[in-house]
């Protein structure tokens, strides 16, 4: 049995070492996901405890296990129970953070105590052995590694003899790791560090009031609410650039934004490090603003109102932008598109961006206020295509056809492009080459939070892949990835990071 007294809030653990310090004692500090306890975790923590006087093991919670779909297994609190039942580990935490640095700037271990898969710094697919590393140090302590000659790995170990996954996915991701995937995409992942990438596209602020539901008013036939808080995200091409400035080098946006209501700031403050801005400013029009009224219950949406002017730009502004555009596309190893319908991107746009781009990759998206209107077909070339069913369908007047048959048949014949995505919803994505053909990738998570963003984030983090000529049925199941992780953030409280996909896919294809 466990012993509970083992189980403690950092806050507490944290005095609890001070006071062992004090006495001369040497702390320990392990840190894992730790979702199957398996015969290296205990080799791992009997080294670790055989280090010092006392070994603290922290635990990923649940919310930052980047672990891939239905991961982890088994809640923190269970995990934590666990490991307190092992006679090496003194005191067991629960870290509410996405890396082990909170728990060690709280603990200041002595020796900070990892596996000797973490000793080469860059076949860390965390990325962050280097900074727990400086961490440590900087809180007098020094970086251990364990070797017990045999690597164990919860993910082979799950992937292989238990049931997490539905059989149609389980079959599909076998067949992917018999074809030795892992180290192809991780390849693939890695050589488009060094990209050039334009963005082009509309700006949309995206903001959630999260409303209480309270019922019918007895007097008006509508539905009455309570606010409770509201949450505002720079998103559209910002939030995609945001996404491609965790696997690319140098990102710029060029956008559209609104004098009347710009909320510049807002944007510039939410831009990642490596992502320039370079707008156009409109007179008299606020930057497109969807604010949608959600029940913070399972995160429903309730309706959205639109705060947006989506006619053409002034002939001078357009032109401005155009100039712009052909200025800077040329520039780039890969001009990514997201066409949101709202005005910005006009026919003769298009047409400088399929004369001057290197690589060209597009989405226009349907929405409310284009439903129709914004079409894939307006682009008459492109080097790769990423929209969803209905958007395809909509772009050949095919309801009920085959979906194959509508790409092929119908979308290729329209827009010259050798790479096209089609993404499914539930089900996946279906990845198309004029010689290659087609590839089905199953959907990789049924946990559903917010599709928000989604789409833009499998086009952004894919697009550069095509790029540098990853073949499409890998770029899919890169893009499921992104998009099961994509699916469970609240609107764009944070980007795709290169961490956390790799390790996702890593998870997948152990």
């Amino acid at each position: 049995m466990s012993d509970n007294r083992k189980l403690r809030s950092i806050p507490d653990a944290a005095a609890l070492v001070a006071r062992l310090k004090k006495d001369g004692k040497r702390i320990a500090l392990c840190h894992g996901v730790f979702d199957l306890v398996h015969l290296g975790h205990l080799r791992h923590l009997d080294q670790a405890r055989k280090e010092a006087d006392f070994l603290v093991v922290s635990v990923t919670a649940d919310a930052f296990v980047n672990k891939g779909p239905g991961r982890p297994v088994f809640p923190a609190e269970a995990r934590a129970e666990m490991l307190a039942a092992l006679s090496a580990v003194d005191a067991v935490v629960i870290n509410h953070a996405p890396t082990a640095i909170p728990v060690i700037e709280a603990l200041k271990p002595s020796i900070y105590v990892k596996g000797m898969e973490y000793a080469e710094a860059e076949k860390d697919v965390t990325g962050m052995i280097v900074e727990e590393r400086r961490a440590v140090e900087e809180n007098g302590g020094r970086i251990h590694f364990t070797d017990d000659g045999v690597v164990f790995s919860s993910s082979s170990l799950m992937n292989h003899y238990f049931d997490i996954y539905d059989p149609a996915l389980r079959d599909y991701l076998h067949g992917c790791r018999e074809r030795h995937w892992l180290p192809r995409i991780i390849d693939s992942v890695e050589s488009m560090a060094g990209l050039k990438v334009l963005l082009v596209g509309d700006a949309i602020i995206d903001e959630y009031q999260y409303v209480t539901p309270l019922g019918k008013s007895p007097k008006e036939n509508m539905i009455a609410t309570r606010f409770t808080e509201r949450e505002v995200f720079a998103g559209g091409v910002i939030a995609a650039a945001n996404h491609v400035a965790g696997v690319c080098a140098e990102v710029e946006v060029l956008t559209c934004l609104g004098k009347g209501d710009p909320h510049e700031k807002m944007v510039r403050q939410s831009l990642a490090p490596n992502v320039r801005l370079t707008p156009v400013m409109r007179c008299g029009a606020p930057t497109t603003r969807k604010c949608r009224f959600v029940d913070p219950g399972y995160y429903r949406k309730l309706f959205e109102t639109y705060y947006f002017d989506d006619s053409a730009l002034p002939a001078h502004l357009q032109s401005k932008f155009d100039s712009l555009v052909a200025t800077k596309a040329k520039d780039f190893d890969v001009v990514i598109v997201t066409d949101f319908g709202h005005g910005l991107i006009a026919p003769s746009t298009i047409e400088i961006l399929q004369d001057k781009a290197r690589f060209l990759a597009v989405n226009a998206q349907s929405n409310s206020a284009n439903h129709g209107y914004n079409l894939i077909t307006k682009y008459s070339r492109a080097d790769y295509v990423c929209i969803d069913a209905p958007e395809a369908r909509l772009a050949v007047s095919d309801k009920h056809g085959e979906i194959e048959s509508v790409i092929s048949d119908k979308l290729a014949e329209r827009v010259a492009c050798p790479n096209i995505i089609v993404t499914h919803g539930k089900n996946g994505c279906i990845t198309y080459h004029g010689e290659q053909g087609f590839s089905r990738i199953p959907a990789f998570t049924k946990s559903v939070v917010d599709t928000v963003g989604a789409g833009d984030a499998f086009l952004a983090i894919t697009s550069p892949l095509v790029a540098v000529g990853c073949p499409l049925e890998l770029v899919g199941f890169v893009g499921n990835a992104v998009g099961a992780i994509k699916v469970g953030i609240v609107g764009h409280r944070r980007s795709v990071e290169k961490a956390q996909l790799l390790k996702s896919i890593t998870a997948l294809l152990k």
